[in-house]
């Protein structure tokens, strides 16, 4: 609703009025303007440009619109089943890049600490390559390049069985079980450290649940 100019509206310039008239620049502007006019031998309250500039009181009922009540949409709920797995991940990544820090400083990766660990357990007939890639704990999509690159080192080794000539069978070579013993007491105690905030019971029987989901997902 608009209040009707009363006079000849004078230039703008004359007309000291806030650009931005949000509720609580005008109000501010409006007691301001009060007390001008009531010093000035004016009808007191009633400010010095009322009788020509018109008041927008539709605009200033715009900005006291009431806010919204109606209620945010609910985040869908996530799976507890959803919630364990994504933990499980995080875990799993944040274990092993400890200890493939300790692996890099010895020229390993955790895959290829993992068969000089199967080869050393599988000695002394050793394996071939599909039940090696069998046991690894992550799989690797070129188990063929992976035992290429340890060979070159000299820590395996690679025959072709004269009974089968189809059957290549890998074994650790000395320099392998030498590098491999080495290793054991440091990544002992990574393990350790990394599980140390946990009493010993409830290690065993996070150990026993992770079983209980590796057979299911054997079955």
């Amino acid at each position: 609703m608009m209040q009707v100019c009363k006079a000849q509206v004078p230039p703008l310039a004359s007309i000291d009025v806030p650009e931005h008239r949000s509720p609580t620049c005008l109000a501010a502007f409006t007691r301001q303007a009060v007390a001008t006019g009531s010093s000035a031998g004016r009808k007191p309250g009633r400010p010095h440009w009322a009788g020509y500039f018109p008041l927008d009181n539709d605009r200033y009922n715009n900005y006291l619109s009431p806010v919204s009540s109606r209620p945010r949409s609910a985040r869908p709920s996530v799976l507890l089943e959803a919630q364990v797995f994504i933990a499980l991940q995080k875990i799993a990544d944040a274990l092993a890049q400890e200890a493939e820090q300790l692996l890099k400083a010895h020229s390993l990766t955790g895959a290829q600490y993992n068969v000089l660990r199967i080869l050393r357990g599988a000695e002394p007939e050793g394996l071939a390559c599909s039940n090696i890639s069998d046991r690894m704990i992550s799989h690797d999509p070129d188990m063929t390049r992976l035992l290429d690159r340890m060979e070159k080192r000299a820590l395996i080794t690679r025959q072709r069985q004269k009974d089968d000539r189809r059957v290549v069978k890998t074994r650790i070579t000395p320099a392998g079980l030498d590098l491999l013993k080495g290793l054991d007491e440091p990544v002992r105690e990574v393990h350790k450290r990394q599980f140390q905030h946990l009493p010993a019971a409830r290690l065993k029987t996070l150990a026993e649940l992770l079983d209980q989901v590796l057979r299911r997902e054997a079955e």
